[in-house]
């Protein structure tokens, strides 16, 4: 049965830079992707000094962003894993002036980084199997309100919710599947612009024959 993650909203300016530093927040994406791992692995995918990395995993863990799951028999290798949340950021409208910035500039890496992951794994995915088809990517454009806008943005996230499995209870060829939504309004056409004045040619611009045209040598 699905269990659906807490809502944790991300307003402390000092949690947000936790999250936004670079690397962190590379750590952080690479474990919802292997689902948990140690250090040293996520060192050796990242190609980080695996000091710096596990400084990171307790900064992030401290901020609860991510969890312990378990330690092997010497207690030297920690095994970790994104915390179970439903993170978001205060609306833009009611971002300070403080964090708008910081929430911009890690969702622009983001961005970036969802498309060179997008194009690599697709890259490496060419082996005649049935997950050759699960790239999958729509587009759409739609009328809506606000309201129906943060409905459909709500029934999303409940969709993505009702398809989460707890740990162990996922069933045989199942696999990550990383999912992603964003959606941007386009230029209010809803007001008339004001009329263009036409354009009055002057004499030099007016077309007519060419007096040279008819010049001969």
């Amino acid at each position: 049965m699905a269990v659906e993650p807490p809502v944790r909203e991300i307003a402390d300016l000092a949690t947000l830079k936790a999250l936004s530093h670079p690397r962190r927040y590379q750590i952080f994406q690479q474990l919802a992707l292997l689902g948990s791992a140690t250090s040293a692995m996520l060192a050796r995918e990242l190609d980080l000094n695996t000091g710096a990395t596990s400084y990171h995993l307790r900064e992030l863990a401290r901020h609860g962003f991510i969890e312990e799951t378990r330690t092997d028999e010497s207690g030297r290798e920690r095994w970790w894993r994104t915390a179970p949340a439903d993170l978001r950021f205060p609306e833009r409208s009611k971002q300070s002036a403080e964090i708008r910035p910081v929430v911009d500039e890690m969702n622009r890496r983001a961005y970036a980084a969802d498309i060179e992951l997008f194009e690599r794994l697709r890259q490496q995915s060419e082996d005649p199997t049935e997950w050759m088809d699960a790239f999958r990517h729509a587009r759409s454009s739609l009328r809506l309100t606000l309201d129906e806008l943060h409905a459909f943005f709500e029934e999303y996230i409940a969709l993505v919710n009702r398809y989460k499995r707890p740990d162990g209870e996922a069933p045989d060829g199942t696999r990550t599947v990383l999912t992603r939504l964003f959606t941007l309004p386009a230029p209010d056409t809803s007001e008339p612009r004001p009329a263009t004045p036409p354009r009055v040619a002057s004499d030099s611009s007016r077309k007519g024959p060419d007096p040279r045209a008819d010049q001969s040598t």
